[in-house]
């Protein structure tokens, strides 16, 4: 366990069952490993190239190009739904082995991404605030403008869960459900007084 004086050490990629951790946060006194943390930064994904936008930029600070792909009506944007589902993915199959090994697992995002997520995904059961007794943490950092009109990164939420809370936040539990139900209708329309097991 973590302790006040303890050496803080930032570890990155760092493969385990399910995957591999951005970064490691380890506690460790006189050399020896005493706590950790996961940490998962994520990004979002784009579709289409920015590649035009580049050089369209490029050209108009008067940048030399080795193309002229700013006549490029190629487009791009935000990949919100693959990333949103792709992490939810990554933390469900990680979430398992910092729960074996009683550690906590941290995902990093933005606060536009954790909002997308909350509407396109069922989050209404994640602690809010976060509870310290979970394994899985997700904290949402925003970037605010300051006075100077430098910006500075803070924190606006923090939520909390477990393996089976991302099962729901996926729809996991929800599909199993469905299954079950689809396997009972099809039971349904079958059993009748023909079917039934009398003992002899």
């Amino acid at each position: 366990m973590h302790e006040p004086g303890n050496e803080l050490h930032i570890v990155s990629e760092v493969s385990i069952p399910g995957g591999s951790v951005d970064y490691f946060l380890v506690s460790a006194k006189d050399g020896k490993i005493k706590d950790f943390v996961g940490i998962e930064l994520q990004t979002l994904d784009t579709t289409g190239t920015v590649w035009p936008e580049r050089q369209r930029l490029l050209k108009k600070l008067n940048v030399p190009r080795g193309d002229d792909g700013e006549d490029s009506d190629k487009s791009f944007g935000m990949n919100w739904k693959m990333t949103a589902k792709t992490i939810l993915v990554q933390m469900h199959h990680k979430i398992h082995t910092f729960e074996y090994v009683n550690k906590k697992l941290v995902l990093v995002v933005q606060d536009k991404l954790l909002n997308y997520m909350s509407r396109e995904f069922k989050f209404d059961h994640l602690h809010n605030p976060a509870s310290i007794g979970n394994s899985m943490h997700l904290h949402a950092y925003r970037m605010n403008v300051q006075a100077d009109r430098s910006y500075k990164l803070t924190m606006q939420s923090r939520l909390s869960t477990d393996a089976d809370g991302i099962g729901l936040c996926l729809g996991l539990q929800a599909e199993a459900r469905i299954e079950l139900e689809q396997i009972i209708q099809a039971l349904q329309a079958k059993i009748s007084a023909s079917t039934l097991f009398i003992p002899v």
